[in-house]
């Protein structure tokens, strides 16, 4: 039995003894009946409610999973992120910021002092490479 059951058979009790609420014991039996069935009818809205908002967040985890699934598996594809070393020329504070970051803002802030910093990246360069780009000179002197 739920409790809005509970209270129908109490009151079918209090009926049954033929307790009235003309006696004080009455009154008193039949505003405490009416009371508790005011507070099962709350507690059956609450559980209502309470079963939608698990709905809800079954459905949002269930989208949570499918979305860090994919971010995921789109972070496992590409190469593992390059990080670079950066010293702060104010405090000296040594560093790292993602290529991304550098890449994208060509500047960072300083965690220590808070000093604006202009990155410059430093690629290292194949030999193989350096003899193609001489290969490619522009010059129209050059005798390549």
């Amino acid at each position: 039995m739920n409790l809005t059951e509970k209270v129908a058979y109490i009151k079918g009790l209090m009926e049954g003894m033929e307790i009235t609420a003309e006696t004080k014991e009455g009154k008193l039996f039949s505003a405490i009946v009416d009371l508790l069935e005011d507070m099962a009818l709350s507690v059956s809205d609450l559980e209502d409610e309470v079963s939608e908002v698990e709905a809800a967040v079954d459905e949002i985890d269930e989208d949570l999973s499918w979305l860090e699934g994919y971010v995921l598996d789109e972070e496992d594809d590409e190469d593992e992120d390059e990080y670079f070393e950066v010293e702060c020329p104010v405090c000296g504070e040594e560093f790292y910021i993602d290529a991304e970051t550098a890449l994208k803002d060509g500047e960072t802030v300083c965690p220590e002092c808070g000093t604006e910093i202009e990155v410059e990246l430093e690629f290292d360069v194949d030999e193989d490479d350096e003899d193609e780009d001489d290969d490619e000179c522009d010059c129209p002197d050059c005798k390549h």
